[in-house]
């Protein structure tokens, strides 16, 4: 049994790409962790990096040059400021010269030593190699598998599509969504409560807690900085940020000087049916062009639908519940991770793998459960709400233009939003759903298998190819 916790679901990291930018990144810092527990990091003298497949197709894109880059150099993605991110990349590209983990200077030319491979490895379609060349020229050669929401597995692991952290046996071991719902019947729980005395056995309260709080805060700073940022997105697509102009529109004669003054704005602002929407877009917009500027988000499940969780809370708590707090911020995380992990075991969170259903989708997916069971809904309505959600995203493809994650990502966000908060109350008026979240799950992978390879985060088809750069 797989025992995925939220904190596996809910990761903070740096935009654009949990799967191209956070993954490559995170693994960078696990080959550097594994050399020197074999006593080999101290003796390399010069590294090289091999990408495949749709990390190579989309990899400027995506930067994940740049984030192979940051990785080998020890950078924190969790931590490091975003605005030294351009400096320490550009004095590598400068120098020809790395700081490796921080410690000693080796040899690393970008442009020539990070390879683009348009084939694709076998195992999964996100590979790349690193080698490393010690002093006396032995050579040192691993490969890892980038399998989306910054999930980093080698291939050894019998399973590319789901595998992920495995943590000590939960009390309610979960992997598909009938066994959560009989845990909830057998125990008289929430799904809330299920989930909670399951991350109870990785860590106390306090620490879970803690977690969530730093989760959260990353989300309503990340939606903060996206609305009171204007200009143009980086790339060359000159996508024009939209949330800023729409945020001005919608909170005017406002004051605040930090994110929660400007939460409880909002929540003190008499919204008009008509801007409901409106404001749901505004919050899920603001995150995903903060995404696409390599700012720092928080995977949900993927930097690419990063916005979506953020929005439908955002939504309960300025429109539906004035009073609400962090215990429902709470509880609502504790459902959308669960569900997202669940859909992580049973199909993927990799666009590379399933197409735009697997990140959009199971995002839409994660947040109509959170927000139906704050709504009051039953552990039948919240699985339904989930169903739902994703059951009108299938078949959804990937297909960035320029390999950006921005046209048409950002403005799917917002869609996924809206589609997330109509599930929920389309569940709440349903007492026998016909089609199991289980069913759907599985429907999912089996579409995503049957998905030409062009519509998986490859920019080989769709929007990708209709529309021309130079026109943009």
């Amino acid at each position: 049994m797989e025992c995925i916790s939220i904190f596996d679901m809910l990761k903070i990291g740096i935009g654009p790409s949990s799967s191209h930018t956070l993954g490559p990144w995170r693994a960078a810092e696990r080959w550097i962790k594994e050399l020197k527990e074999t006593g080999d990091f101290k003796h390399i003298t010069h590294v090289k990096v091999d990408l495949y497949g749709s990390l190579s197709l989309t990899g400027i894109g995506h930067a994940t040059d740049l984030a192979i880059i940051l990785g080998l150099t020890g950078a924190d993605p969790e931590y490091i400021p975003v605005t030294e991110l351009p400096k320490i990349t550009q004095e590598v590209m400068d120098n020809h010269t790395l700081s490796f983990n921080n410690e000693f200077d080796i040899s690393f030319h970008p442009k020539v030593d990070i390879v683009f491979n348009k084939e694709f490895l076998k195992f999964h379609s996100n590979g790349l190699t690193f080698t490393g060349i010690t002093k006396d020229l032995k050579t040192i050669k691993t490969t890892y598998y980038s399998i989306g929401g910054g999930f980093v597995v080698k291939e050894e692991r019998s399973n590319s599509k789901s595998k992920a952290t495995l943590h000590n046996n939960f009390p309610f071991p979960i992997q598909t969504a009938l066994e959560l719902s009989n845990y909830c019947i057998t125990e008289n729980k929430k799904i809330s409560e299920i989930v909670l005395e399951n991350e109870r056995s990785l860590k106390p309260d306090t620490a879970i807690d803690h977690e969530i709080k730093r989760i959260w805060d990353t989300m309503i700073e990340c939606m903060y900085i996206g609305c009171h940022t204007e200009g143009i997105l980086p790339g060359g697509l000159n996508v024009t940020r939209r949330a800023f102009v729409m945020h001005q529109k919608l909170l005017t004669n406002s004051t605040y000087s930090n994110p929660n003054e400007w939460l409880s704005s909002i929540r003190n602002t008499d919204v008009k049916f008509r801007q409901i929407l409106k404001w749901v877009s505004c919050f899920a917009l603001s995150v995903n062009e903060v995404n696409a500027s390599l700012g720092r988000v928080v995977t949900a499940p993927t930097n690419g639908s990063a916005g979506v969780i953020p929005a439908v809370i955002m939504y309960y708590l300025a429109i539906e519940n004035h009073d609400a707090g962090f215990k429902e911020i709470k509880q609502f995380l504790l459902v959308a991770g669960e569900i997202g992990s669940i859909f992580k075991k049973g199909a993927t969170i990799s666009a590379a793998m399933g197409g735009c259903q697997a990140e959009i989708g199971v995002s839409s997916a994660m947040a109509a459960a959170g927000l139906c069971e704050l709504l009051g809904g039953t552990p039948e309505q919240v699985l339904n709400a989930s169903e739902i959600a994703m059951e009108h995203h299938l078949g959804l493809t990937c297909d960035p233009i320029g390999g950006l994650v921005q046209i048409p990502c950002i403005e799917r966000n917002a869609m996924g939003a809206i589609k997330a908060i109509s599930a929920a109350e389309l569940a709440l008026d349903t007492t026998n759903a016909k089609v199991p979240l289980d069913k759907v799950i599985e429907t999912m992978w089996n579409t995503a298998k049957d998905m030409n390879s062009k519509y998986k985060e490859t920019s080989e088809g769709g929007l990708a190819v209709s529309v021309n750069i130079a026109d943009c």
